[in-house]
């Protein structure tokens, strides 16, 4: 499916925010709309993100439109900015659904983008101003304490325990090290996951959000949120970005397109991803 890439720029508080919005050609309507979140530690990345991302796998197999916020990095401003700017791009895709021909919202992205993702999940559940259908936080950087997996993780290429911690520590500002960090800023801090949209993710075994990848998914499930992560063989972060030829990218690609597509069947079917009818 061919692709429109559209650049729009929204009034935020602090000035003009730009969007890359990608649209199927020739749809009319009757589309899923994504909000896709970048990746980058909370400090680095760009919306032009999207362009390598499993949101355009998604747009361009099952024709959705995707929407790439240009979030401001934490060296810019710290927490909570990056979410209020995501939070502005999903209610500017609320606002423009009829224009775009969208009937139903998801959200989605990788590592940081995926730890924005859940925030946002949180925030519109708890708002009650957006209905979300779905949630696709790829391998998501979820927690700013040590996991098993995060701590003493020494991987050279990308992302290891010190970076993240350097991460984590620009991201917070005055809040790293509190006791009082709040769940939109890490959503591992949630201590409700009830009502919270079904969930798709995937990650790698050796990376460091191993554990709390899998302890989100775990947390939803216990909620009674349909919840489901799948496990590839990799020994570092975003291997499907790094490595997309290795047969473990492949797969993993080939899962969330899979699990995506079915998501989306079920929910236009206006069931739940378990297979049980509302």
């Amino acid at each position: 499916m061919r692709l429109d890439t559209e650049i729009r720029r929204i009034e935020t508080s602090w000035g003009s925010m730009k969007l890359i919005v990608l649209r199927p050609r020739g749809a009319e309507g009757g589309l899923p709309g994504i909000l896709w979140i970048h990746g980058g530690g909370y400090y680095e990345g760009r919306a032009e993100m999207v362009f390598l991302s499993k949101g355009r796998d998604a747009a361009m197999e099952y024709g959705a439109v995707v929407v790439s916020p240009e979030y401001r990095l934490s060296g810019e401003a710290p927490y909570p900015a990056a979410l209020d700017d995501c939070w502005a791009a999903l209610l500017w895709l609320r606002d423009h659904r009829e224009e775009l021909g969208v009937d139903l919202i998801m959200v989605g992205g990788e590592s940081a983008g995926g730890g924005l993702a859940a925030a946002v999940c949180m925030r519109a559940r708890d708002s009650r101003e957006v209905d979300i259908a779905f949630q696709m936080p790829l391998y998501p950087m979820l927690d700013c304490d040590d996991t098993e997996s995060s701590a003493d993780n020494n991987t050279p290429i990308f992302w290891n325990t010190k970076r993240n911690h350097e991460a984590w520590k620009q991201y917070l500002g005055p809040l790293w090290g509190s006791e009082n960090v709040p769940p939109y800023a890490s959503p591992a801090k949630q201590t409700d996951y009830s009502g919270l949209p079904p969930c798709y993710t995937f990650v790698a075994d050796g990376e460091p959000f191993y554990a709390e990848t899998l302890r989100y998914v775990e947390n939803l499930n216990r909620a009674g949120v349909p919840a489901k992560a799948d496990v590839f063989h990799a020994e570092m972060h975003a291997f499907d970005a790094l490595f997309p030829w290795r047969k473990a990218s492949k797969d993993a690609k080939a899962a969330f397109l899979l699990n995506f597509g079915e998501a989306l069947s079920a929910i236009r079917n206006n069931n739940d991803p378990t297979g049980e009818t509302k």
